[in-house]
C-alpha cells in the first residue's frame, strides 16, 4: 500500500530568539540550517517535507523549490482565558501567513479565518508547561475547535504523549506526530504517516480524516539536556564573547531535570482532571502506534 512520511513538527533558524529569560537576548531556538534540515529528513526516510517555525515561515524561500515540500508553522497563540499555546498550521501560503499572525491574539477571529480558508490546524504538547499555565477553558477550546492534536511530540515526556493520545481518543480526535526537533540529530525521529497518500494534499486529507498513525520516541531528561548543550554550543560558536558564560553551562543539566520534573506535575495535574481514570492507572494508556 501506498503511504506518506512527514515530521510535522520542525525548527529552523528561522524560529527566532529563545524565550528564556535573558538569553532570549543572544540565543537563537534553533541553529537548524534549513537545507540541512530538508537534506536530513529525506536521508532519514521522509517522503514529505515541512517546517513549523515560530509565527514565521523565513525557510519557505530556501525550501520551496523542492516539490516534496510544504509550507507549515507553529502560531503562538492567546487563549480567551489570557493563557498561551502553539497551534501547528499545515499547507500554508505567504497571504495566509500573514492573515494568521494578524489574528493569533484574537482566537474566535482566528478560528473564523482557519475555517473560511479550510486549513488544516492542530494543537501541539497538550499536557506541556512550555506555554506556560493552562486554564480548564483551554480544554473546551481545543475539543470543540481544533479538529487534529499532537499526540505524541518527541521533545515531551512519554508521560505527557500518552495522556494527548489517551485524550484524543476519547473525544475522536486525528492525531499527528513530530520530533519538535531544535537540533540536526533528532529530526525524523518522530513522525506521522498516512497509509494511501501519494501527494501532499492527500496527506493533509488524510490526517484531516484520522487516517494518521503516529510513530517514533517521545523525549526525555537525557534528550532535552543533549539538545540544550547543543544549542549553547551553536551559541559560542555564533557569538564568541558568550564564551564568558561558559561556567554557567554546567547547571543545565540540573536547569534540565527540575524543568523535566515540572513538566511531569504538569501532565500529571491536568490528567487527573481530564483522564482521572487513565491517570491512576497507567499502565492502560491507549499507546501511540511505535514505529
Amino acid at each position: 500500500m501506498e503511504r506518506m512520511r512527514c515530521d510535522l513538527h520542525v525548527h529552523t533558524t528561522h524560529s527566532g530568539m529563545c524565550t528564556v529569560p535573558i538569553a532570549r537576548r543572544f540565543c537563537r531556538e534553533s541553529f537548524n540550517d534549513p537545507l540541512e534540515v530538508y537534506q536530513r529528513l529525506k536521508h532519514s526516510g521522509m517522503d514529505l517535507v515541512t517546517v513549523t517555525d515560530h509565527d514565521s515561515i523565513g525557510a519557505v524561500d530556501i525550501l520551496e523549490r523542492f516539490p516534496d515540500f510544504f509550507a507549515s508553522e507553529e502560531v503562538s497563540i492567546t487563549m480567551p482565558s489570557g493563557s498561551e499555546a502553539h497551534m501547528s498550521v499545515y499547507g500554508i501560503t505567504v497571504r495566509q501567513h500573514q492573515e494568521l499572525q494578524q489574528r493569533r491574539d484574537d482566537l474566535p477571529r482566528l478560528l473564523a479565518y482557519l475555517q473560511q480558508e479550510r486549513l488544516l490546524f492542530g494543537i501541539n504538547h497538550l499536557f506541556s508547561s512550555l506555554t506556560g499555565p493552562r486554564s480548564r477553558s483551554d480544554f473546551d477550546w481545543f475539543e470543540h475547535h481544533f479538529p487534529v492534536w499532537e499526540s505524541r511530540n518527541g521533545a515531551m515526556q512519554e508521560c505527557a504523549n500518552e495522556f494527548s493520545a489517551a485524550l484524543a481518543a476519547r473525544l475522536g480526535k486525528p492525531v499527528t506526530a513530530g520530533s519538535d526537533s531544535h537540533t540536526l540529530r533528532t529530526l525524523a525521529r518522530t513522525y506521522t504517516e498516512v497509509p494511501g497518500a501519494r501527494t501532499a494534499a492527500e496527506f493533509l486529507a488524510g490526517l484531516r480524516q484520522g487516517k494518521g498513525r503516529v510513530h517514533g520516541a517521545s523525549g526525555d531528561w537525557t534528550r532535552v539536556t543533549a539538545d540544550v548543550l547543543t544549542i549553547t554550543a551553536h551559541m559560542l560558536r555564533e557569538r564568541p564573547w558568550t564564551l564568558a558564560l561558559l561556567p554557567f553551562t554546567l547547571g543545565i543539566p540540573v536547569a534540565t531535570f527540575l524543568n523535566d520534573l515540572r513538566e511531569r506535575r504538569f501532565a500529571a495535574h491536568w490528567a487527573a482532571r481530564l483522564l482521572p481514570d487513565v491517570s491512576a492507572k497507567p499502565a492502560v494508556f491507549p499507546a501511540a502506534e511505535a514505529a
